[in-house]
């Protein structure tokens, strides 16, 4: 079942370089992204929604911590309550304190098999490293784990 959805730059990135943005399309309706992440990412997508968080003064407060697309998706996804996309230690604890639902990459490659999105995890987890994206050993165990393919 799709639900809205903030997302930081580091997944659409990641998903981006090995072709499978579709992934997030079947998962979230609307995806939604600052402007900062827009330009962080840097490819125009029609079904993924542009919006500026009108919280500046949170953003700012939230720039002392993490960079500015972090920041700004964090603002968003607390002022919509929807879960944010966002795989950056810092920023997950972050929006985690302020009440924020947070799902990463590795969060989402599961949720897709677990939903029949895709057939399996690990081709993508390979891809995914393959194009520099990293995910640590355990993670990956954790991920292969939950997703009934260890």
């Amino acid at each position: 079942m799709k639900e809205p959805a903030v997302a930081d730059s580091t997944c659409l990135i990641g998903l981006e370089r090995i072709g499978r943005l579709d992934i997030l399309q079947a998962l979230f309706e609307p995806l939604v992204i600052p402007p900062k992440v827009q330009e962080e990412f840097g490819v125009a997508i029609e079904w993924i929604e542009v919006e500026p968080p009108s919280n500046r003064m949170l953003v700012d407060a939230l720039k002392l911590m993490v960079d500015e697309g972090e920041a700004e998706a964090i603002a968003l996804a607390m002022e919509k309550g929807w879960p944010l996309v966002v795989d950056d230690r810092k920023a997950r604890a972050w929006a985690k304190r302020l009440g924020i639902r947070v799902i990463g990459t590795a969060g989402i490659l599961v949720r897709a098999k677990r939903e029949g999105v895709i057939p399996a995890v690990k081709p993508l987890i390979e891809a995914l490293q393959q194009v520099g994206f990293r995910l640590g050993t355990e993670l990956v165990s954790e991920m292969l784990r939950l997703a009934g393919e260890e």
